[in-house]
């Protein structure tokens, strides 16, 4: 049975690696400080809206504590600002086959790239042979060391999949993956080609930050769409292709995910960028959001001062310990020009 080594048990790493070993799928979480220590002493418990599990499951923090074998998957779930540094430390690890030791990481093992943005696919592969895409739709939360909350319902995230590039045959562990992932409550998906899907939940992902600026609600909904379609714009005229809106709503209704109320999550729960400041980490992803955008305008000599300002501006309260919503959304305005 595949095993997956899941690298960066946050949000969306410890829903996946706590749903598959709820279901019996071998899986390793990787994680780290307080969090790693949770899980390793108590365990990982994924809170949803129908009920709450807590299971047993390995945990490392360094690479040098696990042995990886020639039928493991690796799946990174950093934040896309972590990502390289995560690459760094498991491309080089040895791989055994019984107990010969018959290459790397890089070299043998599957790697999906279960993150946001577009950028950690190109980041894979100058390491990594087989590099599996994942557009990532899991409403997930990792506020509390050793605890995730989980909202999707009744499936609990939803996965595009598929080779990078897509002309690589990667059928066997795709089939793996589906298999696998759908038995512990997530919906997979394997179009034939999974990067203009991550460039279409780029653009929704565009709103993330002002969420966390300024605070859910209508108030913000002329700034992200504003941002978003500059976005569009940009990739557009970039000459990039993204999923169109139909199909994205297709899928989306094929799916049938919904948004559930977990019992006594916080009020106002807000998504990865909104996680970031909320738990003080000091940095966030958002430019590998937004910021993708102002580089893909400055590689074709476009303008796209909104996502430019925005990306800026989420650096500098990441970096001043702000809490969300410590701007007001006509604040967030006058900052954008708007």
């Amino acid at each position: 049975m595949t095993r997956y080594v899941v690298i960066g048990a946050g949000a969306i790493g410890g829903g996946v690696s706590g749903l598959l070993a709820d279901a019996g799928v071998p899986v390793v979480a990787v994680a780290r400080g307080a969090h790693a220590a949770a899980i390793r002493e108590h365990g990982l418990t994924v809170r949803m809206a129908e009920r709450q599990v807590t299971v047993a499951l390995p945990c490392v923090v360094d690479p040098a504590e696990l042995s990886l074998d020639v039928g493991d998957v690796l799946v990174l779930a950093t934040k896309t600002h972590q990502a390289e540094a995560a690459l760094r430390q498991w491309v080089d690890r040895p791989v055994l086959d019984g107990d010969t030791v018959v290459g790397t990481a890089g070299e043998l093992l599957p790697i999906v790239t279960a993150l946001n943005g577009v950028a950690s696919e190109d980041m894979a592969l100058r390491w990594f042979e087989r590099v599996i895409g994942a557009t990532v739709w899991m409403p997930a939360a990792h506020l509390e060391p050793g605890e995730v909350i989980a909202r999707g319902t009744p499936i609990l995230g939803a996965f595009h999949v598929g080779a990078v590039p897509a002309a690589r045959d990667e059928s066997a562990v795709l089939d793996a993956i589906e298999r696998d992932w759908t038995a512990a409550g997530m919906r997979i998906v394997r179009p034939a080609d999974v990067m203009p899907w991550k460039y279409r939940k780029l653009i929704s992902n565009i709103g993330n930050v002002f969420q966390a600026l300024a605070g859910s609600g209508e108030a913000i909904g002329p700034l992200v769409r504003a941002a978003q379609a500059e976005a569009r714009d940009v990739l557009d005229r970039a000459g990039i292709e993204v999923t169109d809106d139909a199909s994205e709503a297709a899928e989306r209704a094929a799916g049938g995910m919904e948004i559930g109320e977990v019992p006594g999550q916080p009020d106002g729960l807000g998504g990865s960028t909104w996680q970031s400041l909320a738990r003080g980490t000091g940095d966030v992803e958002t430019d590998y959001l937004n910021g993708e955008i102002a580089l893909i305008a400055r590689r074709h000599g476009l303008p796209a001062p909104i996502n430019t300002t925005v990306a800026h501006l989420a650096r500098r309260a990441a970096a001043a310990g702000n809490a969300p919503g410590d701007v007001t959304a006509d604040e967030l305005a006058r900052l954008l020009g708007l």
